[in-house]
């Protein structure tokens, strides 16, 4: 395998309307989504107090999909209609009422999570929830915020919570849309992060060896030559960029593209239709037009894909659509409908997830010299140590999202089926009851002690997280081998408003 210098691949995203055949223009890039480690970063501005994340209008919350990283999909913003009969028996029982042995909300100050100064530094909000009521009715999001270790590893296990949530995003889609919205949902219903045991498990069975660490591993010497050409590029010695925009942002894409089999010339079109989805799932999409568009987009992703599966069993190549044709399942375990389909959402995992997670191993490094000094003493080490703190201490992702598909008891709290669940891994990954000193980031921390929530847990475990680690380690080791005069640009910084990622706008830098 050569590496690959030429990075078409990176732009994610035109701002122009694609055809069914033909691309769009690669201009302006909103990277997609990842479908294994998160979602992509919100399009949304802060809304008032109440309102979810890409939803200026909406109610607040969203139906959503499993945990940041670790095989599900958030979805947040898309659950207009899909609260509606929960809201109305709280309505006629009260908040609080049957909800649990005691009103714990006395004495505490809700705050909105997409609020400024939350969404800059969540950290000590989400400490003190936790601390307060590791399982608690937040009225102001419409969800229970689940906070605590133990807790929050409950629902991941519990099949009362559910990651089938395409429902709420049919029922969000205006009704000028709908009619172009049976085949897309069609789709999404196929993804299996939107399923539960025991379909979810036969779907990712199928994926199952070529995202297995020693199947990703052949991809090693590709990842690393693709980061040195684009650090040679990009991160010049001495010069002075945005770390996001130079390495983080189009590392993953490339990356990714290749080992899809997504050929060079069919990126710009790509990239466009992934974007236009995450504006669907991630709930970015508000206006009749901008629906139309997305649902558009899914089908004609889904088409591409249903062509580059015919190419490949013409002609197979060395990338993931002809290795998994190879293991003879899909017309046995899977249809050829479903394969098709959960290429789609392999498809949405542009990246965006591993991109913040190289962007958030540096800042945390970069940041403290102490910490940075180690990992340049023994990188072989302590990079891939890095990468693992980052994931517990300040990881690409703060919550993912989920249902209650029937009654439950959670921490002696009456969870109603119907309710949703904000899984919040940022605070669970911080839970002092886990994890020893959590809010101090430290590489030497070791891999024998409590496990971080970052790539999920249980059946929905990050099904990519050997890829995500793979191209984060690769890239992290580079920078903190090769330019030793890395350091930060005294320059603020700013993140995404997101309800479920964890984003630097960028990170400005000196290399």
């Amino acid at each position: 395998m050569t590496a690959t210098t030429t990075e078409t691949t990176a732009a994610p995203a035109a701002t122009a309307t694609a055809t069914a055949t033909g691309p769009a223009p690669a201009t302006t890039a909103t990277a997609p989504a990842c479908p294994f480690t998160g979602a992509r970063a919100g399009t949304a501005t802060a809304a008032p107090a109440g309102m979810a994340e890409g939803a200026a209008t909406a109610a607040p919350a969203g139906a959503g999909a499993g945990p940041a990283g670790p095989g599900a999909a958030p979805v947040a913003g898309a659950v207009r209609a899909g609260e509606r009969a929960g809201d109305q028996a709280r309505d006629q029982a009260g908040d609080q009422s049957g909800r649990g042995t005691a009103d714990r909300s006395a004495g505490f100050t809700e705050r909105y999570l997409l609020s400024p100064a939350v969404n800059a530094d969540p950290y000590p909000y989400l400490d003190a929830l936790r601390d307060h009521d590791p399982v608690h009715w937040s009225a102001m999001h419409r969800a229970w915020l689940v906070t605590g270790h133990e807790q929050l590893t409950h629902c991941l296990r519990d099949p009362a919570v559910s990651a089938d949530r395409v429902r709420p995003l049919m029922d969000a889609v205006p009704e000028g849309a709908r009619d172009d919205a049976e085949r897309a949902f069609g789709i999404l219903s196929r993804w299996m992060v939107f399923n539960d045991p025991p379909r979810h498990r036969r779907l990712r069975q199928v994926f199952q060896d070529q995202f297995a660490a020693r199947a990703i591993n052949r991809y090693r010497g590709f990842v690393e030559r693709a980061t040195r050409a684009m650090a040679g590029r990009r991160a010049a010695p001495g010069r002075t960029g945005d770390l996001v925009a130079d390495i983080a942002r189009p590392l993953p894409a490339l990356v990714f593209a290749r080992w899809l089999g997504v050929p060079q010339a069919d990126a710009p079109s790509f990239w466009y239709w992934n974007a236009r989805v995450g504006d669907l799932v991630l709930g970015a999409a508000q206006e009749e037009r901008e629906y139309r568009t997305s649902l558009q987009s899914l089908v004609n992703l889904e088409d591409y894909l249903a062509d580059l599966v015919r190419r490949r069993r013409e002609e197979p190549k060395d990338d993931l659509v002809s290795a998994v044709l190879a293991g003879g399942r899909v017309g046995t375990s899977v249809s050829e409908e479903e394969f098709v389909g959960m290429l789609t959402q392999m498809a949405f995992a542009g990246g965006e997830t591993t991109s913040n997670l190289i962007a958030n191993t540096l800042l945390a490094l970069l940041s403290r010299p102490d910490q940075l000094a180690a990992v340049r003493e023994d990188p072989a080490g302590l990079v891939p140590a890095a990468v693992e703190e980052t994931m517990r201490f300040d990881g690409p992702s703060k919550m993912s999202i989920r249902i209650a598909a029937a009654d439950l008891d959670l921490d002696g709290r009456a969870v109603r089926a119907g309710d949703r669940l904000f899984l919040v891994t940022a605070a669970a990954n911080r839970d002092p009851d886990r994890f020893a000193d959590p809010g101090r980031f430290d590489v030497r921390r070791g891999t024998g002690g409590p496990l971080h929530l970052g790539f999920g847990f249980g059946a929905h475990f990050c099904v990519g997280a050997a890829l995500a680690r793979l191209v984060a380690v690769s890239a992290v080791d580079v920078l903190v081998r090769e330019r030793p005069g890395l350091s930060l640009v005294d320059e603020p910084l700013s993140w995404q408003p997101s309800l479920l990622n964890r984003a630097l706008t960028a990170l400005p830098v000196r290399y």
